[in-house]
């Protein structure tokens, strides 16, 4: 097969809750591509700061000015609901501020000044061509996340959406250029797992910025662990814990695990896959999210009234999810609440409870999707270790106790985003986002993304030589 018929090929992105074909294109030549990438870089580094930040607020404004298109094109691609699509594209907006303060606390230029020793100084530089491979749930926000302090750091960009949002993914890369952000400085790539292996093996790129399933991760580290030049950032997910202990208010205990589990439909990395709950608590709190459960809307992104949640990405999901929760009832899980599939030719799930606490062998996998998984236990102390009963190491919260509590879980649970009666999804990016374990690589996202996007360089500095050698020379 010559490499002409493969740029040939096309990509057809679905609508999930139609689908109906959304968006096609043809795949991207990589190898041109990082030439172009490569050959813009140098301009666009030498440019001054407060030119880049410019443009990325030049950006931010065409992302208010083509904001209900922006999220009606990330509702009917993802299937998610319209008014969370809204709170993407808000995300998106706010994104340009944060990462402006981010740059200037995170790698400001610090001088030492010497009247003898000269100037010592501390900057910042860009790592140069930089791979951003987005996800599907969050196809706007999260990609963006890395792409606007990367940009302000002065890198150029390849960009790699999912396959599934690619629409969103153009749009996305065109406010850029009509920003007035040089076309070749961000690039957007269409193309599938071939491709992505192509741009991370591409000896011209300097790092990958990678937000995705623990999988692709882990095939990332495994192609450049030979090579330490390359920066590379990776947030992976987790099987997050929602520990339940003694609370008065258990009808809200039950509201905050609901928007943990089931908001985004569970394709949220943050998302709590394991609800984790003292024994005397279990009938009460379990009452109260089944009812509570039972009133959630699953729908099209556009109906009225508004869902709750929509669709899983598309059917082949939706068909690993439904076998997934099998696995989990056929090996000693009790179902609590049936998750169900409509319609089997569209990708439409109902959130499924079940109680997998006399299950011998819970898998730590992260079933992407609207799973909760149950487990009772005796005590504050079997809650934590529970909780921390994972490979991976992203999110957890804490609902009910008192401050000491708190802290005692704060203390002790493995995690990069830890909360107190607030749901384990949601995180601030006005704060570090990451995770520990098999959920990242000690490179948070959000507020510390500039630490990845830019490195450090020491310097020592004077106007005119001066110098001379004291010690250890023969008399002249």
């Amino acid at each position: 097969m010559s490499d002409d018929f493969v740029f040939e090929k096309e990509f057809i992105s679905y609508e999930p809750a139609t689908g109906r074909a959304f968006w096609e294109g043809k795949i991207s030549d990589i190898g041109d591509c990082v030439y172009r990438a490569r050959r813009a870089w140098p301009e666009w580094a030498a440019q001054p700061l407060a030119n880049r930040i410019e443009l990325v607020r030049r950006f931010a404004n065409e992302v208010r000015s083509a904001a209900e298109e922006f999220a009606n094109l990330i509702a009917r691609e993802t299937g998610k609901p319209l008014w969370e699509a809204r709170t993407e594209v808000d995300s998106v907006i706010a994104k340009v501020e944060i990462s402006v303060r981010a740059y200037a606390e995170r790698t400001g230029k610090k001088r030492l000044d010497s009247a003898l020793q000269g100037t010592a100084s501390v900057r910042h530089k860009p790592h140069g061509v930089m791979v951003v491979l987005g996800p599907y749930n969050f196809p706007a926000h999260l990609p963006n996340g890395h792409i606007v302090p990367a940009l302000i750091a002065g890198n150029v960009i390849l960009f790699k959406p999912s396959e599934k949002t690619l629409a969103t993914g153009q749009f996305l890369v065109n406010l850029f250029h009509k920003a007035g952000v040089p076309e070749d400085v961000v690039q957007f790539i269409v193309g599938g797992v071939d491709e992505g292996k192509k741009l991370i093996a591409n000896p011209n790129i300097d790092g990958v910025l990678f937000t995705g399933s623990l999988q692709g991760g882990v095939s990332i580290s495994r192609t450049l662990s030979a090579n330490p030049a390359k920066i590379v950032a990776l947030e992976m997910g987790g099987n997050n814990p929602i520990v339940v202990i003694d609370t008065p208010k258990l009808a809200d205990a039950a509201a905050l695990v609901a928007q943990s589990a089931f908001a985004t439909s569970g394709q949220r990395c943050t998302a709590a896959r394991r609800l984790v709950v003292l024994e005397h608590l279990y009938a009460p709190l379990i009452d109260e999210l089944l009812k509570l459960t039972e009133r959630l809307i699953v729908d099209e992104p556009f109906a009225d009234p508004a869902p709750f949640m929509g669709p899983v990405i598309d059917g082949e999901t939706a068909s690993r999810l439904q076998e997934s929760f099998v696995h989990l009832l056929t090996h000693g899980g009790k179902v609590l609440k049936h998750m169900r599939r409509p319609d089997d030719r569209l990708p439409f799930l109902t959130p499924g409870i079940i109680d997998v606490t006399n299950m011998p062998d819970r898998p730590d996998v992260e079933l992407f999707g609207p799973i909760l998984q149950v487990i009772r236990v005796v005590d504050f102390d079997a809650a934590i270790a529970e909780a921390n009963n994972t490979r991976f190491g992203l999110s957890a919260s804490l609902v009910g106790g008192g401050p000491q509590d708190y802290n005692r879980f704060w203390a002790n649970i493995r995690a990069g985003i830890i909360n107190w009666n607030r749901p384990t999804s949601g995180a601030s990016s006005a704060a570090p986002f990451g995770g520990v374990g098999l959920s990242g690589n000690h490179r948070p996202a959000a507020f510390y993304a500039a630490d990845y996007c830019a490195y450090p360089v020491a310097s020592t500095e004077m106007d005119q030589p001066r110098a001379n050698i004291g010690i250890g020379l023969k008399d002249s």
